[in-house]
């Protein structure tokens, strides 16, 4: 049964959170603040009696009997139209609602904003206001038009107390949005309602523009290859040990008609964008080799390119060797559901060699005819709009940041915003190392000029004010400070049945790796034949080997727990998992590790309680102390006594008593802890019977998150 947030059931009938708590109350429910969740039953109480109030306010209109009067002729000779009973009876019920709900006290208090001197009456009405997450108690004043001292009180009212430059969280937002009347929508970025577009994108100015194509598949099976067959040059030869190492992008021109394609190291900057929500792919050439067939990348290769929703054409290379098996291609990219056309699918495939050439120009075809269906387009008069692929700092080049132009035309000298940081355009080269003055859509370029170095996937944005580039790149850094300061968690199976009952998680995603292909197809199996109601279990990718970057970066993009079978991870996904805060697990024997998915779903993943011995304390003298109670004067025979740790009495080997240390003393003084061989005074909360000869025995309890070795 889905669960719903005091405030938004008050947003959805139009009311105060206070007025919809009194209701609440008067149902016979209590909640303790506008955060507290209601079940679907108590919102069917709240809509009756809501309704039993309308209801109520209807029966007070009498209908009158009187006929439909005219009202007199005005100056010009024309008449008005009568005026219906009907029309006058709804309107007397509207205005009789209106007054009931007003001396109930549940309507929204109408708010007042000041503008230009002018005082705006808002009456109920959700309007929308766009702000960043962790704003400013003056930052979100401003948005609301009211004071910055009216928010502090309304924080203090919800029980924060916040100084006029504190930020706050989105919930804390959000409840003070809604006392005002508004609907709050947090913006991904700081500073993008600025950017307005001077250039607006017309349809009338819309041109064709060339593809863009990402090659992807598994180590050594001929992506660079491919590309120095198309680019007619030698790329490889400019790669340590034969494979790519950074992000290649490439202008290609095929019969009066250009292709950009981008080759990857992997699918690390793959994710890294799509887990930043650019969109800079329109069709995914995935290369298989025919000596190989689908590998561990090509799967993975696979799952992301259906995670970024885009076109897949296969390629299978190697045809030319004398182990090629064709058909032991297919049927692996069967296994993947990956159904070509000559099987009655709608992927397309090409038979190629990237050595000698065969079967390249049929493959290109294909890629503008894909293109061609696709019919993109883009406004090359626009505001420059782009996405960063790659961006480091070069000696003697300063930052360099290789940039896809989407829309728009980029020139030497123009300002720009990517990510936190602004810049100027102070030089372009093309991917040949050649210098150009002009960048139109779909052109990758290398851009210098900016103050920092942004991060794969940052949105690239033309803007003529540099002000307000440096204002906006500034407030950016202060955001991404806040951000990393309040380090964003993501999902883990301890907590994962809390959000489940909160109906915030509705599937358990899960990247799996094992040692064996049959060991993960076993796991795999068991883990989705897991039935319950109120999540499902969601394999994103299964592969077999250690876990590595691309399994981190994608279960961080898509909010996915990494579940390792017989095998480890390597040192940089380590590091990756560990800054990206994403739920590693490690299992050698399969039934717990479905015990543990079951564990997690059911909510049955609770830490183990451990408890610790710190000290035994004698009780030598009991002493009666008006108005504090029993303090028992010990000695301390071993170990140590810290206060505010738990202690029994043991009264002759019997224990009488569990509780918690109240009070500890050493003569008049408080202390927080006293060590064996010295006395001290102990109080026991909520234990007044002590008696001489009592045996204390202190400990702690620590809390023991299970884990499996």
């Amino acid at each position: 049964m889905g669960k719903i947030r005091v405030y938004q059931l008050a947003r959805k009938y139009e009311i105060s959170s206070e007025a919809l708590i009194k209701i609440l109350v008067k149902e016979g429910t209590t909640v303790k603040s506008h955060m507290s969740t209601v079940d679907e039953k108590v919102e069917m109480l709240i809509e009756q009696h809501i309704n039993r109030i309308k209801a109520a306010a209807k029966k007070e209109v009498r209908p009158k009997p009187k006929k439909p009067k005219l009202v007199k002729k005005p100056a010009r000779g024309r008449r008005k139209k009568p005026v219906k009973e009907k029309d006058t009876d709804q309107k007397a019920v509207k205005e009789s609602v209106k007054r009931t709900l007003a001396k109930l006290d549940i309507t929204r208090k109408s708010k007042r904003r000041k503008r230009k001197e002018e005082t705006v009456e808002v009456e109920g009405k959700m309007d929308v206001i766009r702000i960043p997450e962790f704003s400013t108690v003056a930052d979100l004043a401003q948005h609301l038009g009211v004071e910055p001292t009216e928010i502090i009180q309304k924080c203090l009212n919800i029980g924060l107390m916040v100084t006029i430059n504190q930020r706050l969280d989105s919930d804390s937002i959000v409840m003070i949005t809604d006392e005002y009347g508004y609907k709050v929508e947090f913006a991904e970025t700081f500073g993008q309602e600025l950017l307005t577009e001077k250039k607006k994108v017309k349809p009338e100015r819309m041109e064709h523009r060339p593809p863009v194509v990402t090659i992807m598949g598994h180590v050594d099976h001929g992506k660079t290859s491919f590309l120095d067959v198309v680019r007619d040059s030698n790329i490889i030869a400019g790669e340590k040990g034969g494979i790519t190492q950074h992000i290649g992008a490439y202008e290609v021109e095929i019969n009066d008609s250009k292709i950009t394609f981008i080759d990857t190291p992997g699918h690390q900057a793959f994710t890294a964008m799509r887990s930043r929500g650019a969109q800079a792919t329109d069709i995914v050439i995935l290369l298989v080799a025919a000596d190989d067939g689908v590998m561990p990348q090509t799967s993975e290769a696979i799952n992301h390119a259906r995670a970024a929703d885009v076109p897949m054409i296969i390629a299978i290379n190697k045809i030319d060797l004398p182990n090629a098996d064709l058909d032991k291609v297919k049927q692996h990219l069967l296994r993947e559901n990956i159904v070509l056309e000559e099987y009655g699918g709608n992927v397309m495939a090409a038979k190629i060699s990237a050595k000698n050439g065969e079967g390249i120009d049929h493959l290109l075809e294909m890629v503008l005819l894909q293109a061609e269906m696709m019919e993109l387009k883009a406004d090359p008069e626009g505001q420059v709009r782009g996405v960063v692929l790659e961006a480091r700092k070069e000696k003697g080049m300063g930052i360099v940041c290789t940039v896809l132009i989407q829309q728009g035309t980029l020139k030497v000298g123009d300002l720009f915003l990517t990510g936190n940081y602004s810049g100027r355009v102070r030089a372009m080269l093309n991917e040949r190392g050649n210098r150009i003055d002009t960048a139109p859509p779909a052109t990758p370029v290398v851009v210098l000029g900016s103050n920092g170095v942004p991060q794969a996937g940052d949105a690239f944005i033309q803007v003529d004010d540099e002000r307000t580039a440096k204002e906006i790149a500034t407030k950016r850094q202060q955001f991404n400070r806040e951000r990393e300061r309040r380090t964003v968690q993501r999902i883990t199976l301890d907590d994962l049945y809390r959000q489940i009952q909160e109906g915030t998680v509705k599937n358990l995603n899960i990247v799996l790796r094992a040692d064996t292909d049959g060991s993960v197809e076993a796991l795999a199996d068991s883990l989705s034949s897991i039935e319950a109601e109120e999540v499902k279990v969601n394999i994103l990718h299964k592969g077999v080997g250690l876990i590595n970057e691309s399994d981190i970066l994608l279960a961080s993009a898509s909010n996915a727990v990494v579940m390792g079978f017989h095998t480890s991870a390597a040192t940089q996904a380590e590091q990756i998992a560990k800054i990206e805060n994403v739920d590693v697990r490690f299992y050698d024997v399969i039934y717990q590790a479905i015990e543990d998915i079951k564990a997690a779903m059911s909510g049955l993943l609770e830490p183990e309680i451990i408890e610790k011995d710190v000290g035994e304390v004698e009780v030598r003298e009991v002493f009666r102390v008006s108005k504090i109670g029993t303090i028992a004067g010990c000695y301390v025979l071993s170990g140590q006594v810290t206060r505010n740790a738990l202690v029994r009495v043991d009264r002759d080997g019997e224990i009488v008593y569990s509780g918690s240390i109240n009070s500890l003393k050493r003569f008049k003084d408080d202390v927080k802890e006293v060590k064996a061989g010295f006395e001290c005074g102990i109080g026991i909360e909520g234990f007044e019977d002590i008696m001489e000869g009592d045996k204390l025995q202190i400990y702690v309890e620590e809390k023991k998150w299970k884990t499996i070795d």
